[in-house]
């Protein structure tokens, strides 16, 4: 086994033949050993036995081991029947939650692999994109600004190269790094030759020899750690609250039962595998199966719309959003930015400006920017200029230097901010002369870039200084400048911008808009794109407030100008202590600590690494409309969930009412403990489409959240009305057709198979159940269950169930109790439950291209 950890003293070629490597890579048939011999390049593996064991705990919750503990005590006390029925119960509902659930995150994995991370990797002597995943030891690899460090490597070659490495040593400032073929004198962070993983480039290009992969990195743990998300999201909090409820209800009810069963005399075997069957019963034990099955059929969905889901809980949570932070860029404007005009210091025309910014683009190793983009089309001449350092950009400074050598002599090119320009310049250029930056002209200036900003132009200053030497520089070597004028830019409007807007803020999704351009630019763009912004908040007024008076100002305030990266996540946070659910949407290198503390960090295909890898949801396309869709389908998504988790809790809660009242009157169980179980199983088999059904439109009008007061009373007051009509059916079966042991048990358990069942019609949408029908699948499921239940007393393996025929009469009985017990819950439904749950205020079915396009997706 290789030593993969770098070694102090240890020179570069020492190194490359430890490894057995060379500066032109490894061949592919070597590189699939190793990768067979050391695993793949991630933090946490997913070998057989993991898989195995992920499987085996995702079936055997708390639930199914105490059945499976009750199975084997009724085999040992020679219940060999009712232990066969208990034993396969549990295989067939486990074999179809992990059945499904194995199905719907295999498609989720297809569509994540779209958006998988690569590393442009030399193999076979020629450069290809691969899978980070695929990285071995020895691979050469070839890095850029906006790349992560996709392993612990040490830099072949390297030029002008700025990595941020925060995560791993807490430095606020990208640190610079060399390539050197000499011995090492550390295995550190500090050191000038070695990046890990974890890390990222600001600026600059590299080659580098991988030294370790995943585990074996000096920093995976640390990595591992900072990978997951750190805070508790919307729908963790929804999952965690509501099993807490259910916990507690099935506590309270099942020793309840007990006690009474027990105390009456009853078989006290009989009486625990009674009191497990009712557990059980109570227990949405396929809300793990409905959920993934739910969200991965919406992840799909969103993949129609260009929307690629990383995180499954991440769908939720953006249907979820009520809050949207955004820059203007990609939000309002397309981003593709034209050069207008290239100004002196005078504001007019020079082509002076044009050239040495197209220097400073052209020799720039950091990201592009669209700016750079339209001053890079001009296509103008070089020759003779060759740079020879390089002061990356930051968004403290706001501006970037170049160092470029032309006929002996060496000049430092500046283009950035023009108020952090103006400020390090003590002279400007006009017409070739050379005059001293006084008050006036400075201030001149300054009315210039405001008077053209004002008017939504993106604006560049631009400067120099002549200097002694062509390496070595800082950024506060960016002094004395002399100012030679601005460029301008147009970003064009996004086409349908205000449309998309009115239907997000419709649909209950508010955009703050939070850039770090000035506030004159950020107003006329923002009110071009039908956005009023009242009164824009600067960076500097943020850094003056404490936690509590930012979370007030935020929620209060549309739009944020002049903010940094820091400020960015300090707004988000605030939001989010407020109780908002916050969406993120940025694809640059700065928008990282963002993505990551947004409730869901949404960023673009074209990306830039990091930003993507910190992210939840990854847009193909960058438009709102794109978005919006996405959001949709979120919200269907939820609206599915919620249907179970309704239905199930307030007919099992209805139950278990039923059970208190029949264990005091009856001299014998009101169901057998296999009966429940099966009860239960083709219950929860009728509900396995859900995923499938359509949603009401006003699930679709405004953000879903968890809401587990509504739960608790939908349970409680729709429980009673089911127990209302057990206790009527109790009756009927005793005093109207004197039925038995066997026959009661029989009527009571088509009885409540046919209400709880059928009752998914009336319960699955808010409105009226002719007005929104349900998926195919979904009636057919609900359907056949029911039939199954009626023809169930009549087949051989009747009297091994404990069930007996029954007379045509008692099915006329049930079908006159199952109509009027479904026109009973619409009728509390409307007039209770869908006030609780709050009718929106303009009553209207959904409209524009969105969710055109997002109907005719879910069909």
């Amino acid at each position: 086994m290789r030593e993969l950890r770098a070694r102090p003293a240890e020179t570069l070629a020492e190194l490359l033949a430890r490894l057995g490597t060379s500066a032109e890579g490894l061949a592919g048939p070597e590189a699939e050993r190793r990768l067979e011999e050391d695993g793949p390049n991630q933090l946490t593996g997913t070998t057989l036995r993991t898989k195995v064991l992920e499987v085996v705990r995702g079936a055997l919750n708390p639930l199914v081991l105490i059945l499976l503990v009750a199975c084997l005590a009724a085999a040992f006390l020679g219940q060999r029947v009712d232990a066969s029925i208990i034993g396969g119960i549990v295989l067939l509902s486990t074999g179809i939650n992990v059945w499904q659930t194995f199905r719907s995150e295999r498609a989720v994995k297809r569509l994540q692999a779209q958006v998988a991370p690569t590393a442009t990797v030399r193999r076979d002597r020629q450069w290809s994109e691969l899978p980070r995943r695929e990285l071995v030891v020895g691979d050469i690899v070839r890095l850029a600004a906006g790349d992560l460090v996709p392993a612990d490597v040490r830099l072949i070659e390297s030029a002008d190269l700025h990595v941020q490495q925060a995560a791993l040593t807490g430095e606020s400032l990208p640190v610079e790094k060399a390539a050197s073929p000499g011995a090492l004198r550390s295995a550190g962070p500090d050191a000038a030759e070695l990046l890990f993983l974890g890390t990222s480039i600001v600026s600059g290009t590299a080659t580098a020899v991988v030294l370790a992969t995943g585990q074996a990195t000096g920093f995976g743990d640390i990595v591992a750690r900072l990978a997951a998300r750190p805070d508790e999201t919307e729908f963790d909090r929804g999952m965690r609250k509501f099993g807490m409820l259910i916990l507690q209800t099935v506590t309270f009810l099942v020793l309840l039962i007990l006690v009474i069963n027990i105390s009456l005399g009853r078989n006290a075997l009989e009486s625990v595998l009674f009191s497990v069957a009712l557990a059980v019963g109570l227990t949405p034990e396929f809300l793990p199966m409905i959920t993934t099955v739910t969200l991965a059929q919406g992840a799909v969905r969103m993949a129609r719309e260009k929307v690629i889901v990383k995180h499954l809980s991440a769908i939720q949570n953006l249907g979820s959003i009520d809050i949207l932070c955004s820059d203007k860029t990609g939000t309002i404007t397309a981003g593709t930015m034209s050069l207008d005009a290239s100004l002196d210091p005078l504001e007019r025309p020079t082509d002076r400006t044009l050239f040495l910014a197209y220097l400073n683009s052209t020799f720039e190793s950091g990201i592009r920017s669209p700016l750079d983009a339209a001053i890079l089309e001009r296509h103008l001449s070089r020759d003779g200029y060759r740079k020879t350092d390089e002061v990356p950009f930051d968004f403290e400074r706001r501006r970037l230097s170049v160092v470029l050598e032309h006929a002996g002599e060496f000049l430092l090119v500046t283009k950035g901010a023009p108020e952090g320009i103006l400020a390090a310049s003590s002279s400007y250029e006009v017409d070739g002369n050379v005059h001293a930056m006084d008050a006036e002209a400075s201030a001149r200036s300054l009315a210039t870039f405001r008077d053209l900003s004002s008017h939504g132009f993106r604006v560049l200053a631009v400067a120099y200084r002549t200097v002694t030497c062509g390496s070595g520089f800082r950024a506060d070597d960016e002094r004395d400048l002399t100012f030679v004028g601005f460029l301008t830019f147009a970003d064009h409007l996004l086409e349908d911008v205000r449309a998309s807007i009115d239907e997000l803020e419709r649909d209950g999704v508010h955009i703050k808009i939070v850039t770090g351009d000035n506030e004159l630019v950020t107003r006329y763009i923002c009110e071009q794109g039908g956005i009023e912004p009242g009164r824009i908040v600067l960076g500097d007024e943020i850094a003056q407030l404490d936690e509590g008076a930012l979370a007030h100002l935020a929620e209060q305030t549309r739009v944020f100008a002049r903010v940094s990266p820091g400020q960015k996540h300090r707004i988000i946070q605030a939001l989010k202590a407020h109780g908002h659910v916050v969406g993120f949407l940025g694809d640059g290198i700065n928008d990282a600590p963002s993505l990551h503390a947004a409730d869901v960090g949404i960023s673009v295909a074209g990306a830039v690494d990091i930003a993507r890898e910190a992210s939840d949801i990854i847009l193909m396309e960058h438009r709102l409309d794109v978005l919006h869709a996405g959001i949709l389908a979120g919200r269907r998504s939820f609206g599915n969930v919620l249907k179970y988790l309704l239905m199930g809790t307030s007919s099992n809660f209805g139950n278990m009412f039923s059970m208190v009242g029949a264990a005091l009157f009856l001299p014998f169980l009101p169901m057998l403990p296999t009966q429940i179980l099966l009860n239960n199983f083709l219950y929860d088999f009728a509900q396995i489409t859900i995923p499938t059904d359509t949603v009401d439109p006003m699930h679709l009008r405004r953000p879903q959240r968890w809401d587990i007061k509504l739960i608790r009373r939908f349970m409680i007051i729709m429980g009673p009305i089911s127990s209302v009509y057990d206790f009527l059916t109790f009756f009927v079966l005793l005093r109207w057709f004197h039925f038995g042991e066997a026959s009661f048990h029989t009527g009571w358990f088509f009885e409540s198979l046919a209400t709880q069942t059928l009752v998914l019609f009336v319960i699955r949408t808010m409105g009226r159940p002719w007005t929104n029908r349900p998926s195919l699948p979904l009636a057919i499921t609900t359907v056949v269950v029911v039939a199954i239940g009626g023809v169930l007393p009549f087949t051989p393996i009747a009297a091994t169930l404990g069930l007996a025929p029954m007379p045509w009469t008692y099915f006329v009985f049930v079908a006159v109790v199952t109509t009027t017990y479904l026109a009973l819950v619409e009728l509390v439904k409307h007039r209770v439950i869908r006030r609780q749950l709050g009718e929106p205020v303009a009553k209207r079915e959904p409209s524009g291209a969105v969710r055109a396009r997002f109907a005719a997706s879910s069909t």
